[in-house]
């Protein structure tokens, strides 16, 4: 990607050289001027772009499928999805059993902070 926008700089630089070279002194001068308005332009815009922030990554969290998960007294299990919410989807199925029967905390499902 980076080699291709290389050669299109190239060649359209290469290109408006020889139509300067080619053309009056007047008119090339007034062309030039032009063209470097542009060019300013164009970088204070992509300047302004490269600066906005960008849209956080949408991320899909699919839990299929799980093992069993027991815990004991005073501690966690999880059998499912457990953490901060992503921004895309997230789809759990068929999780397996939790078991908490000797005390704590157990999850066979979605726990989202």
């Amino acid at each position: 990607m980076a080699v291709t926008a290389a050669a299109v700089t190239a060649a359209a630089v290469t290109a408006v050289a020889v139509v300067l070279v080619a053309m009056r002194w007047d008119a090339a001068n007034k062309i030039a001027t032009a063209l470097s308005a542009l060019a300013a332009l164009a970088a204070v815009g992509v300047a302004v772009w490269a600066a906005l922030p960008g849209l956080p990554p949408q991320a899909n969290v699919r839990v299929s499928n799980t093992g069993r998960a027991m815990v004991g007294r005073g501690g966690r299990a999880n059998s499912g999805a457990s953490g901060k919410a992503p921004q895309g989807r997230i789809q759990v199925d068929r999780t397996a059993e939790a078991d908490a029967s000797k005390g704590g905390e157990v999850n066979s499902g979605v726990e989202l902070d």
